[in-house]
């Protein structure tokens, strides 16, 4: 089974009636993991059907979209997998009410 049979498939199995670029995605999920996150090419592709599907956007416009997309991804300024702030691990259970308040003590 190819990339397409698989996408015929899943549209099958997900009662959807839609056409995919796998080419276009899989340049764009790429891009988006190296230059944003590992795990940007996945979200990117989620929000980029579900954008397409907000606005009923045909192949041109699924195309003008993921063009927008790709675009944001190449121009990242921050190394993939990487956060402007230090990681922090924190306890959900343990915090006060004051510091649900601030949310910034939480990042």
């Amino acid at each position: 089974m190819n990339l397409h049979d698989w996408i015929d498939e899943l549209c099958d199995v997900l009662d959807i009636e839609a056409e995919a670029d796998e080419g276009l995605l899989v340049d764009l999920a790429r891009i988006a993991v190296d230059n944003v996150h590992p795990a940007a090419g996945v979200v990117t592709a989620f929000l980029l059907g579900f954008a397409a599907g907000e606005g009923g956007a045909d192949p041109d416009e699924v195309e003008r979209l993921a063009g927008r997309a790709q675009a944001l991804a190449e121009a990242w300024d921050r190394p993939a997998g990487t956060s402007d702030e230090p990681a922090v691990d924190v306890e959900v259970d343990e915090l006060s009410d004051a510091e649900y308040a601030d949310e910034d003590s939480l990042v």
